[in-house]
C-alpha cells in the first residue's frame, strides 16, 4: 500500500425528501444565488418549484442558468461566471446530475479567477479559490457531488478536458433517491456503466497488499450488478434506486475506495476524445471501450483479472487458469453490459474511422496515459479500432 492522505469535506443530506432542507441549507452560505440545472426536466417532475419555495422561504434570491448540456460546454460555463459576477453571486446550486455539477464547479472556479477558466483545464493555472457550491442530485453516476472534479467541453476546439481541485467539493448534497425515478431509462443505464467504470479506474491497479481497497471496491461493483436490473424493470424501486445513488457516490468521491493505490483512468481519458468530437454520452462510450481496454492490458496483472472474475462475477475456477478467469471476467463485463442495453460499439452511434488518428494523439498530448498498463498513441488506437 502507498502513502496517501484523504480528506472529503463535503456535506451528504440522504434520503427521501430531503430536498425540502434546500433553502435552509444554502442561507447559511449567502442570500443571492445561482441555480444551475439543465434541460428542464426538475420543472416537469416539480423539484424545480420544490427548490424555489424552499430558497423563498429563507430569503435567498435566485439567479437562473439552465440549459446545461450533457456533455458541459465552456461557453456556458463562461455564461454563468459572467452572471455570478453580474449579479454579486454568493452562492451556487446546481440541481441535476454530473454535468451540472460539473458545469458548477466550473463557474465557481472561474468566479474567483482573472482568466480564461479553459486554463484549469489545459493545466495553465491551477484553482485557488472558488465560489463554495451546493447540489441536489436527480442522478447516480458520476459521483461529483462529492468530489472536486470537473469535465468541460471546449466544443470549438472539439477537447473535453477536466480538473480537480478541493475548492470546488459541494458543500452540502442532498441524495433523495425518489428523485431518481423518473431518469429516462438509457440515462439509468449509462449511470450504472459510468459507476462501474469508476471503479474499474481504481481497483484494476499494480499496487500491491490493498486487500481492504480491493474488497471496498468490489463490495460497490456487487452492489451495482444486483440493483442494474430491477431498477430497470421497475423505475421506483426504492431500495435499488437507493442503493445504485449511494455506490455512485461512494465510487469516487476522493480516492476512499482505493486509498493507498494507484489508480489508472486511462480509459475515461480515451473516452473524453469520442465525446469531444461526437457529443456521445460519457457512460455509452465507457460501455464501448472498458472491456476493450480490458481485453488489451490484462496481461500486465493477470491475476487481478482473474480474481475479478471470482470474486465480482462468482465465476468458479474449476481448474481454469488465470489467464482463463481473466478472460471469462471480461467476458461476463461486456455480457452484462449488453444485457441492460449499453452499448458494444462505436459503430451504433454512427463512429468510423476517420477521427482515430486525431482522437489517439489528443490522449497522449501530454504523455503515455494510464498505470495499469502505460499506453502510448499505437496503443490508444488500437483500442478504438477494437471498439469500432
Amino acid at each position: 500500500m502507498n502513502a496517501f492522505q484523504f480528506h472529503n469535506p463535503t456535506r451528504i443530506v440522504f434520503g427521501e425528501g430531503k430536498a425540502a432542507q434546500v433553502g435552509q441549507l444554502t442561507a447559511a452560505y449567502g442570500s443571492r444565488v445561482l441555480l444551475v440545472y439543465g434541460g428542464g426536466s426538475i420543472k416537469r417532475t416539480g423539484l424545480y418549484d420544490q427548490t424555489m419555495r424552499s430558497l423563498g422561504e429563507a430569503g435567498v434570491s435566485v439567479v437562473e442558468l439552465s440549459g446545461i448540456e450533457p456533455n458541459p460546454r465552456l461557453s456556458t460555463v463562461n455564461q454563468g461566471i459572467a452572471l455570478c459576477r453580474e449579479h454579486d453571486i454568493q452562492f451556487i446550486l446546481a440541481v441535476g446530475g454530473g454535468s451540472v455539477i460539473d458545469a458548477a464547479k466550473a463557474i465557481a472556479a472561474g468566479v474567483k479567477y482573472d482568466g480564461d477558466m479553459w486554463d484549469f483545464c489545459s493545466g495553465k493555472a491551477v484553482v485557488q479559490d472558488a465560489l463554495p457550491l451546493g447540489a441536489i442530485l436527480t442522478l447516480a453516476a458520476t459521483g461529483s457531488e462529492m468530489n472536486g472534479n470537473s469535465v468541460i467541453s471546449n466544443w470549438e476546439a472539439q477537447l473535453k478536458r477536466s480538473f480537480g481541485s478541493i475548492h470546488v467539493y459541494p458543500r452540502f448534497s442532498i441524495l433523495d433517491p425518489t428523485l431518481t425515478y423518473t431518469v429516462p431509462r438509457d440515462h439509468t443505464i449509462n449511470g450504472i456503466v459510468d459507476i462501474m467504470s469508476h471503479v474499474f479506474e481504481q481497483y484494476f491497479s499494480q499496487t500491491e497488499h490493498t486487500p481492504l481497497q480491493e474488497r471496498l471496491c468490489e463490495s460497490v461493483l456487487q452492489t451495482v450488478i444486483e440493483n442494474a436490473e430491477p431498477v430497470l424493470d421497475n423505475p421506483e424501486h426504492a431500495a435499488g434506486r437507493a442503493n445504485l445513488m449511494w455506490c455512485g457516490t461512494v465510487a469516487l468521491n476522493g480516492g476512499f475506495i482505493s486509498t493507498g493505490m494507484q489508480n489508472d483512468w486511462a480509459t475515461h481519458m480515451i473516452e473524453h476524445e469520442v465525446s469531444a468530437i461526437y457529443d456521445i454520452a460519457h457512460g455509452a462510450g465507457l460501455a464501448v471501450l472498458f472491456p476493450n481496454w480490458m481485453r488489451y492490458v490484462y496481461t500486465a496483472r493477470v491475476s487481478r483479472f482473474a480474481q475479478y472474475a471470482e470474486r465480482v462475477w462468482g465465476i468458479e475456477r474449476a481448474g481454469r487458469s488465470d489467464e482463463e478467469l481473466a478472460l471469462a471476467g471480461i467476458e461476463a463485463t461486456r455480457d452484462f453490459f449488453t444485457r441492460i442495453g449499453a452499448p458494444s460499439r462505436l459503430a451504433d452511434f454512427g463512429i468510423g474511422d476517420d477521427q482515430l488518428d486525431r482522437m489517439a494523439a489528443e490522449a497522449v498530448r501530454y504523455g503515455p496515459i494510464g498505470a495499469f498498463r502505460r499506453l502510448e498513441q499505437a496503443d490508444v488506437r488500437r483500442i478504438l479500432e477494437l471498439s469500432l
